[in-house]
């Protein structure tokens, strides 16, 4: 059976590293790529500790498919994660309870909005802070050779945590519901350390008052779903396929509605 720690449960839950293919299907810009760069550096005082935390600077950059293919407004992410182990009753069977507290903004510090009116895409100060807190549960079926977490949480923008222009019109408190499951080989005599592939699905919720939308309006929900095949033949990195609906994180293009189906690599930090 693979090997399962509070180290790993926290590294299942961070955001994938991942870099996509210029073939994008959807209604996005056209890019060359878009690149999630997401380290964490973890910090406890023994393996076997019940609290731990993980130091993550998450960096999400877009290079378009124009001229000179620029850069624009990378999304910087860093933030701090705290995990506690509330209970463990098997091997594989455990209860976390954690607290996240990040800063997200575009480095920009020019007006938020053009002279017309429409926002600055390019070199608009976009900003804010937020905090996380949830639950992670895990366990492993036997039959299906799976591991399957789960996890619940909510994420909270304070009016005075972010920028004048954006309270209003961007959601301060959203409601994430997320699933993955790690496959591994029926016949696992080789005893691999990875999973075959991994399915990841991910939801939010907008719950609060924001751009006077209803309380069921469409624009309130995103949905990801994530399925990642690991080849023989690679060593720490594999290949996924994405579907995402919903509002656009890239920072201060939240405004946008986007649908897209996207191609590519994505490193295998995980090992069991």
């Amino acid at each position: 059976m693979p090997r399962l720690d509070l180290y790993k449960i926290a590294l299942i839950n961070q955001t994938d590293s991942y870099i996509t293919f210029p073939t994008v299907i959807g209604n996005i810009e056209p890019l060359l790529f878009e690149a999630n760069v997401s380290p964490s550096f973890v910090i406890r005082k023994r393996k076997d500790s019940r609290l731990m935390a993980l130091l993550t600077a998450q960096i999400i950059i877009r290079m378009y498919n124009e001229d000179s293919y620029p850069v624009r407004t990378p999304s910087y992410i860093p933030q701090i994660s705290v995990f506690y182990l509330l209970n463990k009753r098997e091997m594989l069977d455990y209860t976390v309870l954690f607290g996240k507290l990040a800063h997200h903004s575009n480095g920009q510090d020019e007006n938020f909005y053009n002279s017309d009116g429409t926002i600055n895409l390019k070199t608009g100060n976009f900003s804010t802070n937020f905090l996380e807190l949830g639950i992670l549960k895990t366990n492993y079926s036997q039959r299906l050779k799976a591991i399957k977490t789960w996890k619940s949480s909510f994420e909270m923008h304070p009016k005075s945590w972010m920028v004048d222009e954006l309270q209003g019109s961007y959601s301060g408190l959203r409601w994430h519901n997320d699933f993955s499951s790690f496959k591994f080989p029926l016949n696992n005599s080789n005893n691999t350390d990875r999973a075959n592939f991994s399915l990841k699905v991910e939801t939010t919720i907008m719950l609060d008052t924001y751009n006077n939308l209803n309380l069921f309006d469409f624009d309130r929900f995103t949905a990801a779903l994530t399925f990642y095949y690991h080849p023989k033949f690679l060593e720490d990195i594999g290949l996924f396929i994405q579907f995402y609906h919903g509002m656009d994180y890239y920072n201060i293009y939240f405004e946008h509605q986007i649908s897209v189906i996207r191609f590519g690599i994505m490193t295998e930090i995980l090992k069991f």
